[in-house]
């Protein structure tokens, strides 16, 4: 029995070269994918085994030789390799962005070849778990970054760098510039030589914030491995000491369209310092004349200046915590672009004439002096107009008193009519966090909108919609801010999931923004209004600026431009900088000449800086909350499912710290993950799902990373 096991063995092992040996043969002389019924075809014989042709093909591709495409098999060595950018990593894996068509690809960490952020990378794309395509590097073919953020670890009686994104291994470091450190300090280190893993890496350490255990040092190493400084150039100080003379503006007032007589003035949040935008309304005999008044920073900030300079790469002011990072001086951002209140400034005014039913039916922009008369404040103004101020605040508003009533009446009219447009009304968690003295986190607060809030961003909205016509009916050079419509394979996902979720809709395919909105309206008061929120939200493309004016599908507008925030946004200064050109002389072909180049530049720019700006506000803000939360460990919550995972789900409270529930740390059993919304435990048939209220218990914090456990109570 034995000698004939053996044989029968020898054999199949004989069958199974021969079988393999024809497939790489098969695939290898194929101009193409070969399907698998063409494979056993051309691979077979009078007495072909099947099993073992099976066999096979499972063999070569768990060793990677072959691989399933579209159309059938290939040799691995023949899929087509990527040119891709690494764009993020974590601690396991990392994403990679094709340089041409901007699809991203998940590279799991053991194909990552020990890749930093930016590098230019040659990526083999596979399909990977279910449908999605994953990717390998294969090779780094340009080295764009070197640099990352971590904490000091004694390991073995060795100080290591724990990386807090680039790797799960530790790294020893050298310390030729003599920088003090202990443990638990958050660090900047350097890669100094390159090795084919992260664990062969050498580095050097070239900066320490102080202790990671405090959200202020974890902050600062943000900013700077983002390459945000709080910190201008001494020649940028110097040229807005020298531009910000006060006295220069009653010289430019003959100039200057005189608005000093109007009762403008400003509505910000009670701490806001950079100040760039007033109104004035006044009711007409056909309806409303609306003025929004923007501080004139291309006055000040004159093109291929130092400031200017320094602006471009900028991009946008960051704002984190209690703190902001400028886009300019505070010579500029708080003091002479600042509209403060009984002060002389120099404006960029967009005066609209709006009909009794809130259609724009004339606009002018021009060159002003205003003088704002008073520094107004949300929640103030939000109690004059619910009929609950003190006289004290009554008092304060008495130059523009009469101006409260008729800009809520000319609001509710544009209100509605941007809610007959369809514009989807999406809910968005923001936080105002709450900082002591010794800078830390003390408290965690969802941020809410009243009326003033709604009033002052729908009058912005209409002066940035006129500057957007602006630019487009005088064909000028100009920086959109746009909104794509939403992505096929997002509209896709989001049908399958109201499908999941029972939500009746009626689609042809073709989803507008009323669609969403109605969607939204159909489950605002219901247990589902969470989930398809997210969902919804989900679904969009991110807006960005364009030099091509397509619209923006989230306001359902044909024309729209960012113009109300030049001291904090670039785009906004470099329309200001193009239209007041084209007003002082409309030399069409000389405009083009000159800002043609400048526009794409400017559009690619702010782009990049805006996505940079929302990545550090988001990490920042994430370790201010695990700062705060890490004084409550132990305490329970109330949340709700916002997001599930094959590891876990994370719970959002009222006051929007998240945390994530681990899978291991769930009642015991066999969970499976739907993909999409749902794990459940096949042994319970227990399940939880996104927009399920849980109570959880805080148990590990992580201020370094921002990461916060949750488990669920008992």
């Amino acid at each position: 029995m034995g000698k004939k096991k053996h044989k029968s063995k020898s054999k199949n092992d004989k069958l199974i070269k021969e079988y393999t040996d024809k497939i790489i043969r098969v695939l290898k002389e194929s101009d193409g994918p070969v399907s698998y019924s063409k494979l056993t075809k051309r691979c077979g014989e009078k007495n072909f085994n099947f099993q073992l042709f099976a066999i096979c093909m499972k063999q070569l591709k768990k060793k990677d030789r072959v691989r399933k495409v579209e159309n059938g098999f290939t040799l691995t060595e023949k899929v087509a390799l990527i040119k891709c950018e690494v764009v993020r990593l974590k601690k396991k894996h990392g994403f990679v962005r094709d340089c041409e068509t901007n699809e991203e690809f998940f590279v799991p960490g053991r194909y990552l070849l020990g890749a930093m952020p930016r590098d230019i990378v040659l990526v083999r794309p596979y399909r990977g778990r279910g449908e999605l395509v994953e990717g390998e590097i294969v090779e780094i073919q340009k080295e764009n970054f070197s640099k990352f953020t971590g904490v000091i670890v004694l390991e073995n009686g060795e100080y290591k760098i724990e990386p807090d994104k680039i790797s799960k291994c530790t790294l020893e470091f050298s310390n030729t510039l003599g920088i003090k450190y202990k443990e638990n300090d958050k660090v900047i280190a350097e890669i100094t030589k390159r090795g084919k893993t992260y664990k062969e890496h050498k580095c050097e350490l070239v900066l320490n914030f102080g202790s990671s255990l405090k959200a202020s040092s974890c902050a600062m190493s943000i900013l700077d491995i983002n390459g945000v400084t709080p910190v201008f150039p001494d020649e940028v100080i110097s040229e807005a000491k020298i531009v910000s003379d006060e006295r220069k503006i009653k010289l430019e007032i003959k100039n200057r369209v005189d608005l000093r007589d109007i009762p403008i003035f400003t509505i910000d949040s009670a701490d806001t310092k950079d100040i760039d935008d007033a109104i004035s309304v006044v009711k007409t005999k056909d309806g409303f004349e609306l003025g929004v008044h923007i501080a004139d920073v291309s006055h000040y900030v004159k093109a291929k200046s130092e400031l200017d300079r320094e602006a471009f790469v900028r991009g946008t002011s960051v704002y984190y915590a209690n703190r902001v990072v400028p886009m300019l001086p505070m010579e500029l951002s708080n003091g002479i672009c600042s509209l403060n209140p009984q002060a002389d400034r120099l404006a960029f005014s967009c005066i609209m004439n709006i009909d009794k039913n809130g259609v724009t039916q004339s606009y002018r922009f021009v060159k002003s002096v205003i003088r704002s008369r008073v520094k107004g404040v949300y929640t103030e103004i939000n109690k004059i107009i619910s009929g609950e101020a003190e006289e004290e605040i009554r008092e304060k508003y008495s130059e523009v008193i009469d101006t409260i009533p008729v800009m809520l009446e000319l609001f509710e009219i544009l209100d509605r009519n941007k809610k007959a447009r369809g514009c989807p009304n999406i809910e968005t968690s923001e936080s105002k966090l709450i900082i002591n003295e010794k800078d830390e986190c003390i408290g965690v607060e969802k941020k809410t909108r009243g009326i003033s809030e709604e009033i002052i961003e729908d009058f912005m909205l209409a002066a940035n919609e006129c500057a957007a016509k602006f630019g487009t009916e005088n064909n000028l050079p100009f920086v959109y801010r746009v909104h794509e419509n939403p992505p096929e394979n997002n509209i896709e996902h989001l049908f399958k999931e109201l499908t999941k979720l029972d939500i009746p809709f009626n689609s042809n395919g073709d989803v507008t923004a009323g669609f969403l909105k109605d969607i939204l309206e159909q489950t605002r008061e219901t247990p589902k209004a969470v989930v398809v929120n997210t969902l919804v939200l989900r679904s969009m493309a991110k807006a960005k600026y364009s030099v091509e004016p397509i619209g923006h599908f989230g306001l359902v507008l044909d024309n729209y431009a960012h113009f109300t925030s030049p001291i904090r946004r670039y785009p906004d200064l470099t329309i200001h900088r193009i239209m007041s050109d084209y007003l002082e002389n409309p030399n069409l072909p000389g405009i083009m000449k000159k800002y043609n180049k400048f526009s794409y530049a400017s559009a690619d720019r702010s782009t990049t800086q805006e996505l940079v700006a929302k990545t550090v506000e988001r990490g920042c803000e994430d370790c201010y909350k695990a700062e705060y939360l890490s004084g409550h460990i132990g305490e329970v919550f109330d949340g709700v499912i916002t997001s599930v995972t094959d590891f876990g789900f994370f719970v959002e409270l009222p006051n929007t710290c998240e945390g994530l529930v681990r899978i291991e740390s769930l009642p015991s059993g066999e969970y499976d993950y739907d993909g999409s919304m749902i794990l459940r435990n096949n042994l319970t048939g227990q399940s939880f799902k996104m927009g399920d209220s849980v109570s959880v218990k805080v148990v590990n914090t992580n201020v370094s990373s921002g990461k916060v456990d949750f488990e669920l109570s008992e």
